[in-house]
């Protein structure tokens, strides 16, 4: 199995794939890929040890090779990945969790917010739903909104809230943004929304082609979905209330465009960025 893997490795690695959705270097895309071709848990150490048959080892050459020619990322040919310690369904209706999130999540937004309060929780843009059922795992006590304007991403998002049982607490929605919420308020309004802009857009890796461009593409500057959300969440947040949400690569755009509000930008120990955080009481000070 070692060997297979090391194998895989070298050919990703001279195919120059792009690492990055759901790992970051060739070994883990191999071993990925190599254990779901043989059927093999991910988290037993024992498996590299194991000998491999010659219908096995074909089986795993034949996967890698498809993620070399068709430049698939290997989590939408395993349909399976992890976040914040999580197992999610995914395929092509829904982008990949990367998230960066993640961790705050895991940290249950301290300091910022006082974890036993929190009732309420709203994903804008939930996709697989990874952001929302993390939320939930997060906060037991809570109730969480996860929104999406594809009616595929929450089919997606669907299969995983009932493998993770979280029906009486996560209630998917379809709609754009805020404009079936009514009057509904909360303690946390988290979301990865689309932020890339035109120019970005186009110079991507090509396994980028293969997730859905209404998750990925927001307007010229990558500030369309952006802008709504700063625009509207004061309304929907509760006093002492949190905004976080991720925008990557357009970090500059965004403080060039809203010079006035006073961000708070997230470092993280597992590496990512592009992550700000504003309170109700912030963003209501500033009109928005």
């Amino acid at each position: 199995m070692r060997a297979l893997i090391e194998r895989g490795a070298r050919r990703l690695q001279r195919a120059r794939v792009f690492f990055g959705h759901g790992t970051d270097n060739a070994w883990d895309e191999s071993a990925a890929l190599v254990l779901h071709a043989l059927g093999l848990p991910h988290f037993d150490a024992t498996v590299y040890g194991r000998r491999v048959s010659a219908s096995e080892e074909r089986r795993a050459r034949e996967l890698i090779t498809r993620r070399i020619r068709e430049r698939v990322p290997a989590v939408y040919l395993t349909g399976q990945t992890w976040f914040a310690g999580l197992s999610f369904q995914v395929d092509r209706r829904v982008l990949i969790p990367r998230s960066p999130l993640a961790e705050l999540i895991e940290r249950r937004f301290a300091p910022w917010i006082d974890p036993p309060r929190v009732r309420r929780i709203l994903d804008v843009g939930t996709g697989s739903g990874c952001l929302a059922i993390a939320c939930a795992k997060a906060f037991p006590r809570a109730r969480v909104d996860a929104v999406d304007i594809s009616a595929d991403a929450l089919e997606v998002a669907a299969l995983n809230v009932r493998r993770h049982r979280l029906g009486r607490r996560v209630r998917l929605i379809r709609c754009d943004h805020f404009s079936a919420l009514g009057a509904e308020r909360y303690d946390i309004i988290v979301s990865n929304p689309p932020y890339v802009g035109k120019g970005e857009l186009a110079s991507l890796p090509p396994e980028y082609r293969h997730e859905p461009r209404l998750a990925l593409a927001a307007g010229r500057a990558g500030l369309d979905s952006v802008r709504i959300i700063l625009g509207q969440s004061a309304a929907h947040l509760l006093p002492k209330g949190l905004l976080v949400v991720e925008v990557g690569n357009t970090e500059r755009a965004v403080r060039r465009a809203f010079k006035q509000l006073p961000f708070l930008w997230l470092e993280f120990e597992r590496g990512g960025g592009g992550v700000f955080l504003l309170s109700a009481e912030q963003l209501r000070a500033e009109g928005q």
